[in-house]
């Protein structure tokens, strides 16, 4: 039987559905970040290499779960078009391939992380304690790549029929279990055992995200689609393994892309010392805080453009962009006044490090500026998904978060002597140029599917 997460979204008024979708994905990004924010807090409790370790171990997890996201991506790309089409028996197939693809994709994953991940720590590291630190972290965190590539596929085939609460139920029992299993499995119990240590915030995810993961499988077992799912449709048929690809291989590619750029901006950074280091993986979480309803909103704008596109409602899918878009600039009018002059303040939250504290400062006063832009280029990337043409989100990801982030890191950094300040500014110039790349795409691939941005 069908359950409540089955949503028609080609009906009804866009802000019910906007808000149906946005607001239980920007409560679950919310603790998903909060889960985050705790691994932050505790490893600055242990030291500030501790902290910089942190930031350089996840970077290079990473780099592997963006296929877990590119395949969420592309299961709601694809399912949410099928349920359009009221094609719930090419939904129901979709589902089957897309588990047994993520399984596989995860097995070959954990084998390359083995090899990949250190030598993408130490490239952009020095020797040294947090680098150290950073790599027997990640050891542990490849363990805890099924919780994250396979949940996020799930997710996506909720989030096609309109469904981003059980994400949301899923990660913030995640975060309270991670509140108490990280100082437990650090510090261990007094005169029973010692604990883990710094390696002991790797452990708590493995076991966190693990429960997400089935949590999320549940849900998905009790949609629709789900009713006649067997051991036998789980096998590979290569046309539905090549679609699932055409759709998350770009997607992926270009988070690839983003990874890449990150540990770009940790090449230059590393020159300023492991503070600048940390200083950015704090300043991050911040900025990932604050763009949560953002992510919410633009989130929410794939399934629905999705379901309407697959309908030929183009009228509804213009609609979405533009609702999108509005209701993005009131929350950023709201979000970049705090990073504009709160940022010391929330950096000093997470560490006492004066040092870490105003470089991270630094980058939050940048960051503030770029707020609107980023609302719109993730608002892009979800239209563009919807009209099943991703491979534009992958090129203007390479420009945005590969050439330009190194040229003008770069130029800055290098040619002009700017120092720290010049690694924020470059991030800036590859952002703004990269989202003007964006709106030309959009505006040119709207015109050919959907008769313009505008009608």
């Amino acid at each position: 039987m069908a359950t409540p997460t089955d949503q028609d979204l080609t009906k009804g008024p866009m802000a019910g559905h906007f808000r149906n979708l946005a607001i239980p994905a920007a409560f679950g990004m919310l603790f998903s970040t909060l889960y985050n924010v705790v691994d932050v807090y505790w490893a600055g409790r242990l030291s500030t290499e501790a902290q910089a370790g942190l930031a350089i171990g996840f970077q290079a997890l990473f780099v592997h779960i963006t296929v877990g996201i590119g395949l969420g991506g592309g299961l709601s790309a694809l399912i949410s078009n099928a349920l359009g089409r009221k094609d719930t028996d090419g939904a129901a197939r979709l589902l089957a391939q897309g588990i047994s693809f993520a399984v596989i994709a995860c097995l070959l994953l954990m084998g390359i992380a083995t090899f990949l991940g250190p030598f993408l720590i130490t490239l952009v590291s020095e020797p040294g304690a947090y680098r150290d630190a950073g790599l027997g972290y990640f050891r542990w965190l490849i363990f805890a790549l099924p919780g994250f590539l396979i949940a996020f596929g799930l997710n996506g085939v909720l989030q096609a029929h309109g469904d981003s609460r059980s994400m949301q139920r899923a990660m913030m029992v995640a975060f309270f279990a991670n509140v108490g299993l990280n100082p437990l499995l650090i510090f261990g119990l007094p005169g029973l055992w010692s604990g883990m240590g710094f390696n002991g915030i790797a452990l708590s995810t493995i076991l966190s995200q693990t429960g997400v993961m089935l949590w999320l499988l549940s849900r998905v077992l009790r949609l629709e689609i789900a009713r006649d799912l067997s051991l036998r449709a789980l096998s590979p048929e290569p046309a539905q393994y090549r679609a699932i690809l055409e759709q998350m291989a770009p997607p992926t590619t270009a988070f690839l892309v983003m990874i890449v750029s990150g540990f770009v901006t940790q090449f230059f950074l590393k020159g300023f010392g492991g503070e600048a280091i940390a200083a950015y993986g704090v300043a991050l979480r911040i900025e990932q805080i604050l763009l949560l309803p953002v992510l919410g909103m633009t989130g929410a704008l794939l399934p629905i453009a999705g379901q309407n596109y697959g309908a030929e409602d183009h009228d509804r899918v213009r609609e979405a962009l533009w609702f999108c878009w509005k209701t993005g600039w009131i929350m950023c009018a709201i979000a970049a006044p705090i990073l504009l002059f709160g940022g010391g303040l929330a950096m000093g939250l997470f560490t006492d490090d004066p040092e870490v504290i105003r470089i991270g400062t630094s980058y939050l006063r940048v960051d503030a500026f770029l707020f609107p832009v980023y609302m719109m280029l993730f608002a892009i990337n979800s239209f563009l998904q919807a009209l099943k043409r991703p491979i534009w989100t992958l090129w203007i990801s390479i420009y945005r978060q590969g050439f330009g982030i190194i040229f003008f890191v770069w130029l800055f950094v290098s040619v002009l002597g700017a120092g720290v300040w010049g690694v924020w500014l470059g991030i800036a110039c590859a952002v703004a140029s990269g989202w003007v790349l964006a709106l030309i795409v959009a505006a040119r691939l709207a015109r050919q599917l959907v008769g313009g941005l505008r009608g």
